[in-house]
């Protein structure tokens, strides 16, 4: 699929009946062990900084689905993903007239000071080992130019740590060395960072993000992630109803979680995610939340 093009032009959603608007489905809460520092998601490291920053900061590949239980994909950022023949040059078609939440302009200029920010750093190259350049064809098209062939740059670019930043936010704003200052709005995502204290961070739908106009959700008002550093912490927030969510969890929390009625339990390897029933469109990765959504336990959406 991301090879041969992430799919074609996209229409404005119709708007299925009797479901809530962008924004209608409530507020989501989530414990994790730690709150990020910052929200760089170059430096991310473990999963739960991963998650936070991808609710703010785009991959430039990345399919989506809209909430309640959606069915179409649609692309992210890049419409279209083309390797060359021999798979060392790639060619991405940039969606137009998406902004950062800061209102600058998403376009070839900043996907290129993001590449010169990746390829000067450390963690940049070694999640894109074989790129030695990107350039801009046309003002909605950038080129991945690789030392050797890798058939795996379109998954490469998925990844959360290669989130997209406003390089407003970059200093220098060349993106060469660059470090991501704390600015508001440095994203295109469906979520932007609001207040945050030593236990709570919270994040508020982003009302301008582009994927609104064509039925990609979110569903969701406000996230608010809940800083809980022991595992029975995360599950005691979670059965009292605190949070929906809560991660990671070990094989005996999650085989309580199970075993609660209104709980249930995503598995990973050896550990996993504790859901409460009324979660939707989790599936236990980092995600885009903007796919999950909210119902009454019994209910409908």
């Amino acid at each position: 699929m991301l090879a041969g093009g992430c799919g074609g032009g996209d229409e404005p959603a119709d708007g299925d009946a009797g479901l809530p608007m962008a924004g209608g489905g409530g507020a989501l809460a989530y414990a994790v062990p730690e709150l990020p520092d910052g929200i760089d998601p170059l430096s991310a490291s473990g999963a739960a900084e991963q998650l936070i920053g991808r609710q703010i900061h785009e991959p430039l590949v990345g399919p989506l689905r809209g909430p309640y239980g959606a069915d179409a994909v649609k692309p992210g950022l890049a419409l279209k993903v083309r390797p060359s023949a021999d798979r060392t040059v790639w060619t991405l078609v940039l969606r137009d007239g998406v902004r950062f939440q800061d209102g600058t302009r998403f376009n070839a200029s900043a996907v290129l000071a993001n590449a010169r920010r990746w390829r000067s750093l450390r963690e940049g190259r070694r999640a894109l080992p074989d790129l030695f350049a990107v350039d801009a064809p046309r003002p909605n098209e950038v080129r991945f130019l690789l030392d050797s062939p890798d058939p795996d740059l379109a998954r490469r670019l998925r990844s959360p740590r290669l989130g997209i930043v406003s390089p407003q936010a970059f200093e220098p704003r060349s993106g060469d060395g660059a470090r991501v200052i704390n600015r508001p709005g440095s994203g295109t995502g469906p979520f932007e960072a609001g207040p945050r204290s030593a236990r709570e961070l919270d994040l508020a739908r982003n009302a301008g993000w582009w994927g609104s106009e064509i039925g990609l959700g979110p569903a969701l008002e406000s996230i608010a992630f809940v800083r809980a550093p022991r595992e029975s912490e995360r599950l005691a927030l979670l059965r009292s109803g605190e949070v929906q969510v809560a991660e990671p969890l070990g094989p005996a929390s999650l085989r309580a979680a199970e075993s609660d009625p209104l709980l249930r339990a995503l598995v990973a390897g050896a550990g996993g995610t504790g859901i409460e029933a009324s979660v939707r469109g989790l599936t236990g990765s980092v995600q885009s939340l903007s796919s999950v959504w909210l119902t009454r336990v019994g209910g409908g959406a």
